[in-house]
């Protein structure tokens, strides 16, 4: 997620740092993807995943905010590009803050409520709904306490060897970052939708291994996760499998 351990006594709202090595600073985690063209291509494609997914709602509503999810995960890699051209210095200083400030907004506090909402309003049952609304929940505090953490502290963003690192000065971090997960990965494999399922237990499987990477300082891939999350709602949305409580047909 990018989330750094605390720093006592350190608050600033916006604090560009030249490139260096990951190793320099263990404060900081490594970020997304490996170069500003590699963010904008990737986010283009997966934009085009997403109105691909939009164009099969074939009036399922209740399946808009899953379809839009890729829309959102597209723009969120194209704005990057913006941070990363801003901390090589092709972009004005303005525009690189704002679009730091946009991607930490929808990585920190977008993406832990629609996840879980997203999957809250296409189960059909009165019990699968029950067994989501407490990873929404959970969600959403998640979002407020990670807000309200960039606003007390700012953010420092770091340009790195094919990555970027965040830092926003988060208390008890580890904990915070295990309830994000919980509250996205749960929601997925708490679906009454087997692919949902599957795709909720590849996500933890992500997890582990990006975490692993990131701790190891290496470049992350979240670009490409967020490419492979992208194809499968894509793929959901045209051969979705029955439900579990209430089986039935899409069409």
């Amino acid at each position: 997620m990018g989330v750094s351990s605390s720093r006592s006594g350190t608050v600033a709202r916006y604090r560009p740092v030249p490139r260096s090595s990951e190793h320099d600073d263990p404060d900081y985690v490594s970020g997304v993807c490996f170069s500003p063209e590699g963010d904008l291509a990737v986010g283009l494609v997966v934009t085009g995943i997403g109105v691909d997914a939009c164009r099969h709602l074939r009036g399922r509503r209740n399946y808009l905010l899953l379809a839009a999810t890729p829309v959102l995960l597209g723009a969120h890699q194209i704005d990057e590009s913006l941070v990363w051209w801003g901390l090589q210095g092709h972009v004005p200083h303005l525009a690189a803050r704002i679009a730091t400030w946009i991607y930490l907004v929808i990585a920190f506090v977008v993406v832990p409520i629609v996840v879980p909402l997203a999957i809250l309003r296409l189960e059909s049952t009165a019990r699968r709904r029950w067994l989501i609304t407490p990873f929404f929940l959970l969600g959403v505090g998640v979002a407020v306490v990670l807000l309200i953490t960039m606003l007390r502290n700012g953010i420092t963003v770091k340009l790195g060897h094919f990555h970027i690192a965040y830092s926003i000065g988060l208390k008890n971090g580890f904990v915070v970052v295990g309830l994000y997960i919980v509250a996205t990965c749960g929601s997925l494999l708490f679906s009454g939708y087997r692919d949902i399922v599957v795709f909720g237990l590849a996500n933890v499987v992500a997890v582990v291994i990006l975490a692993r990477l990131t701790a190891d300082g290496f470049a992350s891939l979240w670009c490409f996760y967020a490419a492979l999350a992208s194809g499968a709602i894509s793929l959901h949305m045209r051969f979705a499998r029955p439900h579990r409580d209430h089986p039935y047909a899409l069409t």
